[in-house]
């Protein structure tokens, strides 16, 4: 009879655990939305300079107005964890080739998330630093990773930890103590991946959107990365340069509404219905371009080009741009 009545308050208690279970806004929340449930969910910062996450944020006082601006972030939210974004990428075989930069295999994924304390059992909240372009796009590479391996309970922080600071919001700056957590992949889901062969097809039928994510310099060939092997942009590419995806408030970004998004999209030649794949150097700024078509746009239709340019160049394809001297 113990059995019985204990069985039944176990499923009763698992009743009443996902009635109160969180339901996410959508793909980002903002800083309000996570102070007034913090305790419902877990908190993954997301980070290049990882030394940053136990370092004093740095703040400026206006001489005239007397007003503390945020000049370099430091510390993190209460009760988060640190994602190192140099961990968050893997080198991976392919054709017999070590390629860099690439999405690592689903049991690997699965090691560096779990070592990080991150658990199945709550909603998961990403946030970027929040000062450049580039450090959101890690918090987002981060997010299509989590997504290609199934993981739906998930929200990048709008503003980032720069936004959290600038609102004068507490932080902390002591370690993460979190020990290992049990979170899994729930899929693997190849269509959020768009390999050579599918980016050659579509740069030669033009019924899939290339979008390239990089600075105009770089696309147009005026410039590139050292592990790039050739100047300008695959043929047949739009561009949605890293600068048009969010807007500056108090020195932190902020992602615009979707129908900004729409137009900023179609005046650069990109129809935001039509499938798409989303492409940079190396799929870090690619991220950026996925998440505003597929996330906040709402194309789920979109792909990204793991490897990128990177590994366009390095399988000997070509790039066209303007002449150079």
């Amino acid at each position: 009879m113990k059995k019985i009545q204990w069985a039944v308050a176990l499923v009763l208690t698992s009743i009443v655990s996902l009635a109160q279970a969180i339901t996410l806004p959508g793909p980002i929340v903002s800083a309000d939305w996570l102070a007034a449930n913090q305790s419902e969910v877990q908190i993954l910062e997301v980070r290049g300079d990882v030394a940053s996450y136990v370092r004093s944020p740095e703040f400026e006082v206006d001489k005239k107005t007397g007003k503390k601006m945020l000049v370099e972030v430091g510390g993190h939210i209460s009760d988060s964890t640190l994602l190192d974004f140099k961990k968050v990428r893997a080198d991976r075989m392919i054709d017999g080739k070590k390629i860099k930069y690439l999405i690592p295999e689903k049991a690997d994924f699965e090691k560096i998330i779990q070592a990080v304390g991150i658990n199945s059992d709550k909603p998961i909240i990403l946030v970027p630093v929040g000062l450049d372009i580039s450090d959101v796009d890690e918090a987002l590479r981060a997010y299509w990773q989590f997504k290609v391996y199934g993981e739906d309970n998930i929200a990048v922080l709008d503003g980032g930890m720069a936004g959290w600071l600038a609102e004068g919001r507490d932080y902390v700056v002591n370690p993460s103590t979190k020990t290992g957590g049990n979170w899994t992949a729930k899929a693997e889901r190849k269509e959020l991946i768009a390999n050579s062969e599918q980016v050659a097809s579509a740069s030669k039928s033009g019924k899939v959107s290339l979008v390239d994510a990089r600075q105009p310099a770089q696309f147009f060939g005026l410039s590139k990365r050292d592990y790039v092997g050739a100047y300008g942009h695959i043929a047949g590419a739009k561009e949605l340069a890293p600068e048009l995806l969010a807007k500056t408030s108090k020195g932190a970004l902020y992602f615009w509404d979707k129908n900004t998004y729409n137009a900023l999209l179609t005046a650069n030649g990109i129809n935001p219905k039509s499938p798409a794949i989303s492409y940079c150097n190396s799929g870090h700024l690619a991220a950026g371009g996925w998440f505003v078509m597929s996330e906040l746009v709402g194309n789920k239709s979109t792909k990204l080009y793991d490897g990128s340019l990177y590994l366009w160049t390095l399988e000997g394809r070509p790039l066209v741009g303007v002449p150079l001297n």
